[in-house]
């Protein structure tokens, strides 16, 4: 049976929810037989009403986080996330854990490209930061799209803190990968490198030209200049 608060949260997520938008949320996130969200169900709520909600109810439980990470609906899993990462960042280490393995063992709910990008740098990059980092190798070779975009995304804390190298070998890694939404996150995080350490960046294009998607590319490049963009473009470089 849901407890007071769950349903007190279920309430305030229901009172901003919009039928029009949870249609517009249906197509634009890929939600049809055989797109990559299948099956995902959205509410129509904004997320910066999520993220307002999510303050507010930053000290619930694991349980409590654990109830709506495990929702159908689409904002609900988001507001859980948004709630770990809100938690994670004023947490001690034990509780960074917890978090952590929460998240680890519900990659399952994480599972389309806007969950996934507001919440694997912070928790699971933010944790592994200091820490081995196998665990985001044996995500990138995955089955799962979302496990595997985890892995790279992750990265992005590390980037930020002008730690490259992790970022570099699971980008190779995963410059066979045949999705979209891998070739575009690779190239993001590609071009976050670059722009802290070019030479690092054009190294990297320059040694895996020949084997990397034309979207990671078109994603790599994206601040080079208009002349430097079509040079690796035409392959000229």
């Amino acid at each position: 049976m849901k407890n007071t608060l769950i349903k007190e949260i279920v309430k305030a997520l229901r009172e901003t929810q919009d039928v029009e938008r949870a249609r517009h949320c249906q197509k634009f996130f890929k939600t049809a037989k055989g797109e990559y969200g299948e099956g995902d169900v959205f509410l129509g709520v904004r997320v910066p009403e999520l993220r307002k909600l999510a303050k507010i109810y930053r000290h619930i439980s694991m349980n409590e986080i654990s109830h709506f990470l495990k929702s159908k609906y689409h904002e609900e899993r988001q507001f859980a996330l948004f709630v770990l990462v809100n938690q994670f960042k004023k947490s001690d280490d034990k509780t960074k854990e917890s978090i952590f393995q929460l998240y680890v063992n519900h990659t399952h709910y994480i599972n389309n490209w806007d969950l996934v990008d507001a919440s694997a740098h912070e928790i699971v990059g933010g944790y592994l930061f200091d820490k081995d980092r196998d665990i985001l190798y044996e995500l990138a070779r995955s089955n799962n799209l979302w496990e595997r975009r985890i892995a790279i995304i992750a990265t992005f804390f590390f980037v930020k803190k002008n730690d490259f190298n992790d970022t570099l070998k699971i980008s190779e890694q995963l410059l066979p990968d045949t999705h979209d939404l891998i070739h575009k996150a690779v190239g993001w995080m590609l071009r976050e490198i670059g722009k802290r350490d070019l030479e690092t960046e054009t190294t990297f294009l320059k040694t895996n030209y020949l084997d990397i998607p034309r979207t990671t590319l078109r994603y790599a490049i994206e601040k080079f200049s208009p002349k430097k963009r079509q040079q690796y473009l035409s392959g000229k470089i």
